[in-house]
């Protein structure tokens, strides 16, 4: 779920603005202290550790000292979670949840986060909130969500109290309360959080709860841009392209845009190719302002979708020459970037799908394998049946695994091309 948006139309184009995407957590929790020797800990976890399980996935899971391996992870962590340890039952929670290695199943993971919550664990009650805010497994319930968050907030988690602060600001449980909100993003912002930050600014700048005042609104983007945070990159580009409370600015918004844009921001991107359509502080170019619309559009960005049929409803009213010339592979650096970044993710997704179709894969296997056998005649034509179907599935898996192994390497060579920042170009 995204924070609040505003909207602005221009013509017939719609421009993107603020929206802060909201965090959830993908990394597992650190475990706590044991050795960093691999081989230490496995040992450790063959005897039975449940912590030393949970770090043995974790090695698996993040694929640090050792080949990323899905399927190894889900092992430990199920050791670790059979035993109680809640980090490991909100970590096989979130495979779950997040099709690592398995496929998506929400009902298994409210199971494991609810089984983690239950125990006080604070990421997890953030997480089961969340499910309970998204209807992801559950019908959704602001109040058990609230609640949660809040019990989350309460043990200082960074993300539970921003949240807090979000429904106060939305008015989920009750009425509108802005002080509190606000209240809860400065709590959040004080443990480092940038969504925090960013809402702190669009507050500032909405006047919610305070008088607007857009010095303070672009000193909280600023300090939640500095934190990495890419919406409020893409808000400080806003506020020069418009000049809300400053002096317009094309050089300083295109900035900003290429820095939100970087990290894949699809608000960012639309905002470009608006730029180049319209000439705002560039020439304008066809062929960049068509680029960015895509790379928009891809992410499923409504307003870059709109922006990229009308646009080429223009291009396409002219003779076959100025369609073809815009619709020319992009040469801009940035452009490069943000595709190569849109490539990353594609890559991820496809790998996390083939990881999580071998692994049903074996599970298909193994329960063929191990279905009770029988010695009469019929039961030796099902346990031949059975035999055969396994070797299929286990065939089958070993293909997905093999493909996965190959898109591994091309993410490990386009993510090796991404350290190279990209050049932003001069408007």
């Amino acid at each position: 779920m995204n924070f609040l948006t505003r909207a602005m139309l221009s013509a017939f184009f719609a421009l993107a603005l603020v929206s802060a995407t909201r965090a959830q957590t993908q990394e597992p929790a650190p475990a706590a202290s044991q050795p960093n020797d691999l081989y230490s800990l496995r040992a450790q976890a063959e005897a039975g550790d449940a912590q030393a399980q949970f770090a043995v996935a974790n090695y698996y899971f993040r694929g640090r000292g050792v080949a990323q391996d899905y399927t190894q992870a889900l092992i430990w962590y199920r050791h670790s979670a059979d035993q109680g340890f809640a980090p490991a039952q909100n970590q096989l929670g979130n495979m779950y949840e997040h099709n690592f290695g398995v496929k998506t199943d929400y009902a298994r993971a409210v199971t494991f986060y609810r089984a983690a919550a239950n125990q006080g664990y604070a990421l997890a009650q953030y997480n089961l909130a969340s499910m309970y805010e998204n209807a992801r497994g559950l019908r959704r319930d602001y109040h058990q969500a609230f609640d949660l968050y809040r019990k989350a907030a309460d043990q200082n988690y960074p993300d539970a109290e921003q949240e807090v602060g979000y429904f106060y600001q939305c008015g989920f449980v009750g009425s509108r309360d802005y002080a509190q909100a606000i209240a809860w993003y400065r709590r959040a912002a004080a443990h480092g959080n940038s969504n925090a930050e960013n809402q702190l600014g669009y507050m500032a700048a909405e006047g919610w709860g305070q008088p607007q005042d857009y010095v303070e609104a672009l000193s909280w983007y600023y300090k939640a841009a500095d934190h990495g945070n890419a919406d409020a990159q893409e808000n400080i580009g806003y506020i020069f392209q418009h000049g809300t409370g400053v002096q317009t600015d094309y050089r300083q918004a295109m900035s900003w845009f290429y820095k939100a844009a970087g990290q894949g921001n699809s608000n960012a991107e639309n905002q470009l190719g608006w730029m180049y359509q319209f000439g705002q502080g560039v020439q304008p170019d066809n062929g960049k302002a068509l680029a960015w619309y895509r790379l928009s559009a891809d992410q499923g960005n409504q307003n870059g979708i709109n922006n990229l049929r009308a646009f080429t409803a223009i291009l396409k009213q002219y003779d076959d020459s100025v369609w073809d010339a815009a619709n020319a592979s992009a040469t801009d650096a940035a452009i490069v970037q943000a595709q190569r970044q849109e490539r990353i993710q594609d890559l991820h997704r496809r790998i996390n799908e083939l990881d999580a179709d071998a692994a049903q894969q074996d599970n298909f296997a193994d329960q063929l394998e191990h279905t009770g056998k029988k010695n009469d005649a019929m039961g030796k034509i099902f346990n031949a049946l059975g035999t055969i179907g396994a070797v299929q599935y286990r065939q089958h898996a070993q293909k997905d695994r093999a493909e996965a192994s190959t898109l591994r390497d091309q993410l490990a060579q386009t993510e090796n091309q991404s350290q190279f920042s990209a050049i932003v170009p001069a408007p």
